[in-house]
């Protein structure tokens, strides 16, 4: 049976920004998700300036969405990724997401040149364009693209594309697993029904184990580019591709019922804020007080790194003066409280409004409050209408914003949902 999906199903789309946020920053090099047609999905990481300002022109757009369309159903036919040169001469990559033989997007990373003599033998996607050499900000723009190694741009689209496909591949299966469950508990004259969704399962299993992520592969593409960093002298980038690598560790871990500790979640954003440091510099300062006391307690999978990654995009990227964010852990009753606080300008009272708000809908996606929104509500789910986040704002410069993420020190085995 042949099951039709839609992206944010098979991959939370929170964590699919997450994924790409860190390739990009780790590799150097640009990345954004589109869709069957080429319009981005989520907003995009690392783009270059030259991009950038081609994007704002409505004729350099669309040729931009047409590029990457052809470049995504040229990796789809191909059902791996392929290098190529687009419109105006840059090396990008096309890693596509297949499931269940069905196309769902593609990442689109590059603009970039690379060393050597290699750009020759690369092909053009689509016609190639010559217009944007009469505007003389490309022009200028042009020559700050980054140029990389070939070996280590084609390594790193192999890497993302077995990231994403087991990823991917593995959520199919839970799906699938729910919906036998699920049909399992109806009348007996549904047996029909509830054996073809038994071969789907056996599909999907046999998909899962041929599409697993080796661990052993995985790792060694990334020390692979580790040791092309450190041959290169590129110290601070070794160390955000080994930074990166636990991160990836920590997402792709085994995980029952998406418990982790809060051990492992402050490790994943202690090497978080390493990369941040890197790239920012003393544009930001932070301080983190978790007694050790607390590292065992259990928490949902990823629940910290959105509330952080909102600091970095809403105040430290944004502010002329340094930014500043504490992390503090503390007991209230019989609950643990996680305290995040910045000295950004806040956060509106109608974006506050909307992330209490019970429902998830499209436009969630387009202002960015679908991170602390799903935060929100998982945390409802898991334990109860008593937690959640409590966000304070005064809405003023630099008088900063307060969230209290609260779980209980204890947690039922049925907590989790």
């Amino acid at each position: 049976m042949t099951t039709k999906f839609h992206l944010s199903e098979l991959l939370d789309l929170n964590q699919l920004k997450v994924i790409q946020n860190m390739f990009s920053k780790a590799i150097g090099v640009a990345l954004v998700f589109v869709d069957p047609n080429g319009v981005p999905v989520i907003e995009p990481s690392g783009f270059s300036d030259f991009c950038r300002i081609c994007r704002e022109s409505p004729i350099f757009a669309n040729q931009c969405f047409q590029c990457d369309k052809a470049g995504g159903l040229a990796a789809m036919r191909a059902n791996k990724p392929v290098v190529y040169r687009c419109n105006c001469g840059f090396v990008e990559f096309a890693v596509p997401l297949i499931v269940n033989e069905e196309y769902l997007g593609a990442f689109i990373s590059g603009q970039i040149r690379v060393e050597g003599n290699r750009e020759e033998d690369i092909p053009y996607i689509v016609d190639h364009s010559e217009e944007w050499k009469n505007n003389p900000n490309l022009l200028k723009a042009y020559y700050k693209v980054n140029t990389i190694p070939y070996e280590r741009f084609e390594s790193s689209a192999y890497l993302l594309f077995n990231i994403t496909r087991s990823l991917a591949e593995k959520n199919y299966l839970n799906i699938m697993q729910n919906t036998l469950h699920s049909q399992t508990l109806q009348l007996e004259t549904e047996k029909r029904t509830r054996a073809e969704l038994e071969k789907s399962l056996s599909e999907a299993e046999y998909k899962a184990l041929s599409y697993q992520i080796n661990p052993h592969f995985l790792f060694n593409v990334l020390n692979t580019i580790g040791r092309l960093a450190l041959l290169e002298n590129a110290m601070e980038t070794e160390n955000m591709v080994y930074q990166f690598s636990d991160m990836m560790r920590y997402i792709l871990k085994k995980r029952k019922n998406n418990r982790i500790t809060i051990g492992t979640e402050l490790n994943l954003i202690e090497n978080y804020i390493s990369i941040q440091k890197l790239r920012l510099a003393d544009r930001f300062d932070y301080k983190i007080d978790v007694d050790k006391k607390y590292l065992d307690i259990e928490c949902p999978f990823l629940i910290w790194q959105p509330i952080v990654e909102n600091f970095f995009k809403y105040v430290a990227e944004l502010k002329e003066k340094s930014s500043f964010i504490s992390i503090t852990a503390y007991e209230e009753q019989q609950d643990l409280c996680i305290k995040f606080a910045d000295n950004g300008d806040g956060i509106p009272t109608e974006v506050i409004a909307n992330i209490y708000n019970n429902s998830l809908t499209d436009d969630d996606y387009k202002v960015n409050s679908v991170g602390l929104k799903n935060i929100h509500h998982r945390l409802k789910l898991s334990f109860g209408s008593d937690y959640g986040l409590i966000i304070q704002s005064k809405q003023e410069p630099n008088m900063g914003t307060t969230i209290i993420l609260k779980i209980p020190m204890a947690v039922n085995e049925a907590s989790y949902v």
